[in-house]
Formats: C-alpha cells, sequence, structure tokens
C-alpha cells in the first residue's frame, strides 16, 4: 500500500509538472498571437483613419498622418493599458477635429470596444456614456453607433467566458475520467488479487492435508493413501484450470476464457467434501427457503467460506468446523466457527466489525481482510474474532441483491 501510494504522488507530480510547461508553453504562444492580432488592429485602425482624411477633397498634411498614426499606433498596447488608450485616441480625435480635419474614430471605437470586451460593466459603461457623448459632439461617430461597438465587446466577453467555462469543465470532467480509470484499475487489481489469493490458497491448503493425511497411511493402508492423492491430483489440475482462466483473461481482456463456469452455492456442498474427504472435521448446515441470488453474490458467498475453512485449517488446527448457511428475506447470512487455537496470535483491527481480531500472520490477514473487501463490494457486512467460548467466528450479512 505504501509503494502505491508513493507512486500515485510521483505520478500526481509529474502530472503537475507537465500542466505547468504545457500551460507555460500555452501563454507564451497565446501572448505572440495577442501581440500579433493587436498590430494587425492598430494598422487596420490606423488605414481607415487615413482613408477618411486623406480624400481626394483633403489636402494631405503631416500633422493629420502624425496624428492618425498615433491614434492608430496607441491600439498596440490595448490590453495592458486600455483607459490610457482610450483617452490618448480621443485627444487625437479631439486634435484632428481642432486643426480642420474630419477623423472617422476608428481608433476611439477600437479602444471602447476593448473596455467593454476585457472590462467589468459599470466601468465598461462608464467608458460608453462620456465616449459616446464626445464623439457626437464632435460630429465623429453618432450615439447609435458607438453604442454598438460597446455592446458588441460585452457580448464578445460574453461568449469568451462562456468558451472558457466549456473549456474548464472539459478538463475537469477529463480528470475526473482518469480518476475514475485509476480507480477501476485498482478494484480490478484487488479483485484479481483476491481470485488469486482463494483459488492457490485452497488448491495447496487441500493439498498438503492430503499429502499429510497420504503420508500417515502410506504404510499401514496403500489404497486409501492412493484414494488421497488422486484426490490431490484433481485439486492440483483443477486449481492449474483456474490459474490458466484468470491468466487468459489478464493477457487478453475481452477475450473469454475457455474454462469451466465460476463456483456458486450448487458447488458448496462439493467444497465442504473436499475439505472433509481430506481430514477436516467440518459440518454443513443450511436453513431457510432457498431464493434465487445474482452470480456475484453466490460467488462471493462461496469464497468466503471456502477462505474461512481455508484459513482454519492452516492456522487454527480445528478439531471441529460448522458452516451455516441461513436464508432470509432480502439477505442471506453466513456462519463458519472452529474450535481451533492459533499459534503465535496478531492481533489486528476488525473494520466491519467490532473489537479486534486475533490473526495468526500475514496470509490470515490476507484472507479476512479479501472476505470484508468482498462483502463491502455487494453492501454487506462481515465480522471476525474469537468468541467467549474460544471459538473462532466468522460472520457475514450480504444482500439478496448485488448492489447498483
Amino acid at each position: 500500500m505504501t509503494i502505491e501510494v508513493a507512486g500515485l504522488r510521483r505520478l500526481r507530480a509529474r502530472a503537475v509538472a507537465a500542466a505547468r510547461v504545457r500551460g507555460t508553453g500555452r501563454d507564451h504562444r497565446w501572448d505572440r498571437r495577442a501581440l500579433g492580432f493587436d498590430l494587425l488592429v492598430a494598422v487596420a485602425a490606423t488605414i481607415a483613419e487615413l482613408s477618411l482624411l486623406l480624400n481626394d477633397d483633403h489636402t494631405a498634411r503631416v500633422s493629420t498622418v502624425l496624428l492618425a498614426v498615433s491614434s492608430g499606433g496607441a491600439l498596440t498596447v490595448r490590453r495592458r493599458a486600455p483607459w490610457m488608450v482610450l483617452l490618448a485616441t480621443l485627444a487625437l480625435a479631439g486634435a484632428l477635429v481642432a486643426t480642420g480635419d474630419a477623423p472617422g474614430g476608428a481608433p476611439v471605437l477600437a479602444a471602447l470596444f476593448t473596455i467593454a470586451e476585457r472590462g467589468d460593466w459599470r466601468r465598461a459603461l462608464a467608458a460608453l456614456v462620456p465616449t459616446a457623448v464626445l464623439l457626437a459632439a464632435l460630429s465623429i461617430v453618432s450615439v447609435p453607433v458607438t453604442a454598438g461597438v460597446w455592446a458588441l465587446g460585452r457580448y464578445a466577453q460574453t461568449r469568451r467566458r462562456y468558451v472558457r467555462a466549456l473549456e474548464e469543465r472539459a478538463e475537469h470532467l477529463q480528470r475526473e475520467q482518469e480518476q475514475l480509470t485509476r480507480l477501476a484499475v485498482h478494484e480490478e487489481r484487488a479483485s484479481i488479487a483476491r481470485e488469486l489469493h482463494d483459488i492457490v490458497a485452497h488448491s495447496v491448503t487441500v493439498m498438503l492435508l492430503g499429502v499429510r493425511g497420504a503420508r500417515d497411511v502410506l504404510r499401514t493402508s496403500p489404497d486409501r493413501a492412493d484414494d488421497t492423492l488422486a484426490r490431490v491430483e484433481r485439486s492440483g489440475e483443477h486449481s492449474l484450470t483456474e490459474l490458466r482462466r484468470m491468466l487468459t483473461v489478464l493477457r487478453t481482456p475481452g477475450t473469454p476464457a475457455d474454462s469451466r463456469p465460476a463456483p456458486s452455492l450448487r458447488d458448496l456442498a462439493g467444497l465442504v467434501a473436499e475439505y472433509h474427504a481430506a481430514g477436516l472435521p467440518v459440518e454443513l448446515r443450511v436453513t431457510g427457503e432457498p431464493i434465487l441470488l445474482p452470480d456475484g453474490v453466490e460467488l462471493s458467498v462461496y469464497r468466503i467460506i471456502e477462505e474461512a475453512l481455508t484459513n482454519a485449517v492452516k492456522h487454527a488446527r480445528p478439531r471441529q468446523v460448522m458452516v451455516a448457511l441461513a436464508y432470509r428475506d432480502r439477505c442471506l447470512d453466513i456462519e463458519v466457527t472452529n474450535d481451533g487455537t492459533a499459534a503465535e496470535p496478531a492481533r489486528v483491527p476488525i473494520l466491519g466489525g467490532t473489537g479486534d481480531a486475533l490473526v495468526t500472520n500475514e496470509s490470515a490477514r490476507h484472507g479476512l481482510i479479501g472476505m470484508r473487501e468482498r462483502a463491502s463490494v455487494l453492501g454487506g457486512e462481515l465480522e471476525f474474532g474469537h468468541q467467549r467460548d474460544g471459538w473462532f467466528r466468522v460472520a457475514a450479512r450480504l444482500p439478496a441483491e448485488e448492489r447498483a
């Protein structure tokens, strides 16, 4: 878990650094594009102003050209100092009128558009009123035209904010999708780990029991030893089949593995019989009217009981094991108890239950955690621990329907 957390932190740090690099590059590119666009606006406004000033009936003067070029050139810094540019273009337009020229007001309108497009609506409105009045008073541009340019700037700001909101939402959705993907991968890895643990632990436990039993009666009862070793062989072949099925799924996702169906409650009696034949004194009790359960619930019930029996054999050395399955109206109760005594107990917290449980070693702890995860995925509850009479109890309550 520590390694996975550290790995996630490293990935997050790399993602943040990459985002910063991308953001910096994007800012530089945007600065160059904005500067180039402002130069085009300045050139266009200057040409428009000169075309109105230098017509056939007007004599070209140096002062007229200088004032028009200065007015248009001020637009190159319209994003950095919009108010200064507006005041400068108004002053230069007034100077042109004072010298007897008739400016078109293109630089002034461009400066007003910038304030309306980039500023707060109150400040933009404060810029509109005096500008419209002054341009109308100087007979440069009518009030409706000035108001139209201002309204166009406000629309451009609204449009830009809308597009930005869509982009931010798309980025947010992408980050959420990446997080969901990582969570799905983590859950899939946990599910695979549980399945591998259940398959290997169960198979190896049964085979070890069989081999030990066969060794005990090898000289006194060769036929019984031979039957026991045959069961061990079948158990090993079955485990290899299950492992091949899982490896096939992992190697070629989307391609169904060619193997027998996953175990269900119909196989529970065979599971108990297999442990009993291997030498474990286990008894199965089923109460209530059986109900139809989803495949996922049946698989989880089977795996929980299988893991509880495996832990009992490996870590408790019991003289008696009881497996109880009780069908309720909307749930299924599972209880596996044994009278064994664990060696070298280690105390671990019970999540989903109360108190602490004595667990023999790391393998048993992983098995108990796997059972708890299976119950939690289905929306059920699981608890385990030693009872007052000394028996170790694993109890789970699972809903009759899988969680949506």
